[in-house]
């Protein structure tokens, strides 16, 4: 789908998802703005080469004047993760942060507000719909993550109503790409000797998604927000297990993976239907070899055997 001239804001963009899809909608011929507090000047500079204007802001904050109510679309992936278990910065700086901000931006045309499958209650290797129990099923790594990313579900619900603003909630599962992801993560554990962590029940199955994928979604996923909000889940037509995948990047770069059982730290499977999602969008393209075969090449090439 043809996506330019329009006026668009990305928060998150020096994220692992984010600055990708500035970049990507900036090089597409959109009028793209930036926000995020921008720590790292080195990724600033990318993004600004790339065409994207970045705004240094704390959505918790609530002090938007620094940037404009004119956007035609908000692609809101920005997420704020207090350090330790301090559930009052994490409810402030993510849901109330995307509440304020959809005041500020209410006369948008579509709203993306990026969710997670954490939100889910763990049912194994079945396949959660979007009507699925939600749960806290990220306590065991992150404390307050699933339960602060559930309270901004329901703000940002509130709020697609109470401003009428076009909204379309997407609950992403595992994104990966050139710019890492959580396999990457693995590979790095992989050449340190590090053991991964698996959840006795096996295999560990999880619905990837690549960030060419994840771009090429979006303007159907906005051209599908409403009010009421709709939700979708966004995540790839290939489950694909830690077992398998870590075995694959073992092959790619000559690296053995050990794998851990246990009980106590690693999250169970999750596998999202994509009935939904593709009804939406155009079916997902990346093959996961060739995904990671990429992944990899980009991040460290000599590793390739």
């Amino acid at each position: 789908m043809a996506f330019s001239g329009h006026k668009i804001l990305v928060t998150g963009p020096t994220g692992q998802v984010g600055f990708v899809v500035a970049q990507a909608l900036a090089k597409q011929g959109n009028e793209v703005w930036g926000v995020a507090r921008f720590s790292d000047e080195a990724k600033k500079k990318v993004l600004e080469d790339a065409g994207v204007k970045c705004v240094s802001a704390d959505l918790g904050d609530g002090d938007f004047s620094s940037i404009p109510k004119d956007f035609d679309y908000v692609v809101h992936l920005g997420v704020f993760r207090a350090a330790g278990d301090d559930f009052d910065l994490d409810f402030r700086s993510n849901a109330e942060g995307t509440g304020l901000l959809m005041s500020h931006c209410r006369a948008a045309k579509g709203f993306l507000a990026c969710s997670t499958t954490g939100v889910y209650e763990s049912v194994g290797r079945n396949l959660l719909k979007e009507t699925s129990e939600l749960g806290d099923n990220h306590r065991s790594m992150m404390t307050t993550y699933s339960i602060t990313k559930i309270a901004t579900e329901a703000v940002v619900r509130f709020a697609a109503r109470e401003f009428n603003l076009p909204t379309i909630i997407t609950r992403l599962c595992v994104p990966y790409g050139n710019n890492g992801g959580w396999p990457y993560y693995h590979l790095l554990m992989m050449k340190h000797g590090t053991p991964i962590q698996l959840q006795p029940d096996k295999p560990s199955l999880y619905s990837l998604i690549h960030e060419d994928d994840i771009v090429a979604s979006i303007p159907s996923l906005l051209q599908a927000a409403s009010v009421p909000a709709n939700i979708v889940n966004w995540g790839g037509p290939e489950a694909v297990s830690i077992e398998d995948w870590s075995a694959y990047l073992g092959e790619l770069t000559g690296t053995k993976p050990v794998l851990e059982y246990t009980e106590k730290g690693p999250l169970e499977s999750v596998v999202v239907d994509t009935t939904k999602l593709f009804s939406i969008a155009p079916q997902f393209k990346t093959n996961w070899k060739d995904g990671f075969r990429r992944m990899v090449a980009a991040k460290h090439p000599d590793w390739l055997v």
